[in-house]
């Protein structure tokens, strides 16, 4: 049976020789081993074996869609393989596009990409025990403890446990309101999380339209259809952009308040004056 033609195949299955899953696989069996007789012989062996992988399935399709109306069997099944290569090399030019275009992509050239702040003072502990102190001279620790809260996004437990002793706490007691002020904020960092997902999908989606673009001709259809989807998705992207980056990432001073427990006025007063003892000191720090 191995050495009969597709037509011969198909005579054995429309006389009920043969049932409809073997004729199936003889067909599959006859491209596998004989594709110097499809109309893809010029193929490369491995490209050729994905593509009747990927044909295999449409098969059942194939046999359904053929009518006896002058073709054969065979011309018609060449025929529809060769409307289906048309469209598997389009779909692995476009995979392998979009591939190229993820690994090639740098992030750190996104807007949304954030790194971690790095703290590179040695004098730390000086920062930190001058702004603590009031005009009067005595330590408000409670100013560095709202900033801490406030920007709890940045703070890790290794630099809770570094800044906790200076400011009069234990590292356990600080991390408990870090994780108090995470939890309380948890559902707005999961929007804010899901937005920047969007934005580097978005990304993403630029950069393939971008190289899907080199893969067409000018003045064809399918390039001014590529062309006018790029310009619309980096208009698409800017505006993500802009929108996510006017949104605040830190806690809310009545947040604040309410993790501490005081007022929020107290907090609006502490971190005012946190600020402009900050300039003052940096200004200084210029001058010297």
């Amino acid at each position: 049976m191995r050495k009969k033609s597709l037509n011969q195949y198909y005579n054995s299955f429309l006389s009920g020789v043969i049932e409809r899953g073997q004729f199936e696989s003889l067909i599959y069996s006859f491209l596998v081993n004989n594709q110097e007789k499809t109309c893809i012989s010029h193929w490369e062996n491995s490209v050729y074996e994905d593509f009747i992988s990927w044909f295999y399935p449409r098969l059942k399709k194939s046999i359904d869609s053929y009518k006896e109306t002058g073709a054969s069997f065979k011309a018609f099944l060449n025929k529809y393989m060769l409307i289906s290569a048309k469209e598997f090399q389009v779909r692995t030019t476009t995979n392998s596009v979009t591939e190229y275009s993820a690994w090639s992509a740098q992030i750190p050239e996104m807007y949304v990409y954030e790194e971690a702040p790095v703290y590179t003072h040695n004098n730390t502990r000086e920062i930190i025990s001058n702004l603590i102190t009031n005009r009067q001279g005595r330590k408000d620790s409670r100013r560095i403890l709202a900033l801490i809260i406030k920007c709890y996004c940045d703070v890790s437990d290794d630099f809770a446990d570094k800044a906790a002793p200076l400011i009069g706490m234990q590292p356990e007691e600080l991390i408990e309101l870090l994780n108090k002020i995470r939890k309380m904020r948890q559902e707005k960092d999961d929007q804010i999380y899901l937005m920047k997902e969007r934005v580097h999908c978005q990304y993403y989606r630029c950069i393939v339209y971008e190289k899907r673009l080199t893969y067409t001709r000018e003045n064809t259809t399918t390039h001014e259809t590529l062309k006018n989807r790029l310009e619309k998705a980096r208009s698409r992207l800017e505006k993500m952009r802009k929108r996510i980056s006017v949104i605040r990432t830190e806690a809310t001073n009545k947040q604040v308040a309410e993790v501490i427990g005081t007022t929020k006025g107290t907090i609006d007063s502490s971190l005012h004056r946190l600020k402009l003892k900050w300039e003052r000191m940096s200004k200084k720090a210029e001058l010297n």
